[in-house]
């Protein structure tokens, strides 16, 4: 005779004001960037992220005798996922932003590599089978990508967009071409002063959630 299934844990915890204008603002436009279905989407990789900051925060509390081995395993491993690019410190995981995790999505990923010719188009491509990863198709647009895993996505070996004549291969690749010149030119005006109508960014202390929360 068989229990009852098990419960499953909450993967995310909704904002604590979920009608704060600004935040509002600032979720969808992130949702609109990054091609993502819902909220809920944005909503567990941000518990994710305040996770990973936890952690860390927890480990700097420590001496450092102690938590030595636990840091380099934290570090490595979001190292290894490619969410931290500069130098593998705890101080640095605390810096890192809702933009990093969302850059390792697979549906992030497609489209950067010029395989889609939109966030939305690649996850189209994904979610129908057109995307693989080591030839098995992989079909979940939110599964966040390791470096090491990065060169081996292409077009699955049934798909139609294998031909380079494809009109949804040519317009990826003008689509890459274009994506590739507005983020030179976003470099070049990322020193520009702040005018004083712009919106704020989510800081780091937005995205941090109650441990207690999590576990309700």
């Amino acid at each position: 005779m068989m229990g009852d299934p098990r419960k499953q844990k909450k993967k995310y915890v909704a904002p604590k004001k979920p009608f704060d204008s600004d935040r509002f603002e600032q979720e969808l436009e992130m949702v609109g960037i990054y091609g993502l279905r819902n909220k809920k989407e944005l909503w567990k990789h941000r518990t994710e992220l305040s996770n990973y900051r936890r952690q860390a925060r927890h480990l700097l509390a420590l001496p450092v005798s102690e938590r030595a081995q636990q840091e380099r395993e934290l570090v490595d491993k979001i190292a290894r996922l490619g969410i931290l690019t500069t130098e593998p410190t705890l101080d640095h995981v605390l810096d890192l932003t809702m933009e990093n995790l969302l850059e390792r999505r697979l549906q992030t990923i497609v489209f950067r590599k010029g395989l889609a010719s939109s966030m939305h188009h690649a996850r189209q491509l994904v979610t129908h089978g057109h995307i693989a990863l080591d030839a098995a198709r992989v079909n979940t647009p939110q599964r966040i990508i390791t470096v090491a895993e990065e060169d081996r996505i292409q077009y699955s070996d049934k798909s139609a967009l294998n031909d380079a004549s494809h009109p949804a291969r040519i317009a990826a690749s003008d689509a890459a071409t274009r994506a590739s010149a507005a983020r030179l030119e976003e470099a070049e005006d990322f020193e520009r002063p702040r005018r004083h109508d712009e919106k704020e960014p989510v800081t780091n202390e937005d995205i941090d959630l109650e441990e207690d929360e999590l576990n309700e």
